[in-house]
């Protein structure tokens, strides 16, 4: 619930002047400006360039893994075929 006091049209407007703001604002943006790079495009990892290696290899890792899973699974599929059983309609991704 509102406090009575701040409806009271005679109490000065608590915002600041527009000259304060932008003299604020931009002293704000000199602190927290920080030295990180733009990212090149929507959705690029701007992430530091010490993590390079360790971020290619798990690229590398996810990739393997997701590959070697559907190597897995068309095998599977080949083996149930070979005996005559049908697979699963719910198990396959």
């Amino acid at each position: 619930m509102a406090d009575d006091s701040t409806l009271d049209p005679a109490l000065p407007d608590p915002a600041l002047p527009e000259p304060v703001r932008d003299h604020l604002g931009q002293q704000l943006r000199t602190v927290f400006a920080t030295g990180e790079t733009v990212p090149d495009y929507l959705g690029d990892p701007s992430a530091p360039e010490a993590f390079a290696p360790q971020l290619k290899r798990l690229e590398v890792r996810l990739k393997t893994h997701e590959e070697g899973t559907v190597a897995v699974e068309q095998a599977l599929e080949g083996l149930l075929g070979d005996l005559g059983a049908a697979p699963k309609p719910g198990a396959a991704r």
